[in-house]
């Protein structure tokens, strides 16, 4: 009979986590868009405010959780738990623009829910520039076994990384590349997206507030 490997020994933590993570997605996803009700009731008709929400498949949860080289230590097997990830579950609040994206996480930040949620931005190389996205960890009333996480991402920057994770992150061999460029690529993206976002503002900033006549 085959020896049983820390993949396999995560892989059955990993449904026996399941139901705790879906209980967990919907109590969040609840909170967040009961708190951000007041902020997407009164969007202009060209801004938006999109909550989506996933829990990590096995697959990418093991490959998360893998020590740098890729293996795991057989010897070391009981350190390794799918408890330790932050993002097992989580939600992501995408808005545009970014004056909304800044309203969006001070209201999440403030709400009691998340008062205790340790933030975890994701940041750009650069000192002193604005982080990519706003980001948080903690634990849901649901279950206490795991972190949830939530983002909030200027909705650019959010469709962006949903193209990137299939082209970039998870890509097939023969669009892999040198990890150089394609980080350069990234910057160059960022750069654009934020440019347009504040060129944009700046446009619509100048007109009449349609909601009140004016």
């Amino acid at each position: 009979m085959a020896k049983r490997t820390v993949e396999d020994r995560l892989r059955e933590e990993y449904f026996v986590l399941l139901p705790d993570a879906r209980r967990v997605l919907e109590e969040l996803e609840a909170e967040v868009r009961h708190c951000l009700l007041p902020l997407s009731s009164r969007l202009d008709k060209y801004e938006r405010l999109v909550v989506t929400s996933r829990i990590k498949d096995c697959e990418s949860a093991l490959k998360k959780l893998r020590p740098e080289g890729g293996v795991f230590d057989p010897d070391q097997a009981d350190s390794y738990t799918l408890t330790a990830l932050n993002d097992l579950a989580g939600v992501r609040v995408m808005v545009f623009p970014r004056s909304r994206w800044h309203e969006a996480d001070t209201a999440l930040r403030c709400h009691r829910f998340f008062s205790s949620w340790k933030p975890d931005p994701v940041l750009v190389d650069d000192e002193g520039e604005e982080p990519l996205a706003f980001k948080y960890y903690g634990y849901c009333s649901r279950s206490t076994k795991f972190h949830a996480e939530l983002q909030i991402v200027p909705m650019l920057i959010g469709l962006f990384w949903e193209v990137e994770h299939a082209a970039m992150y998870k890509p097939s061999p023969e669009l892999k590349g040198d990890p150089e460029s394609l980080e350069k690529l990234r910057r160059e993206v960022y750069g654009s997206l934020r440019a347009f976002e504040t060129e944009f503002e700046r446009l619509v900033g100048g007109l009449p507030d349609r909601r009140s006549g004016g």
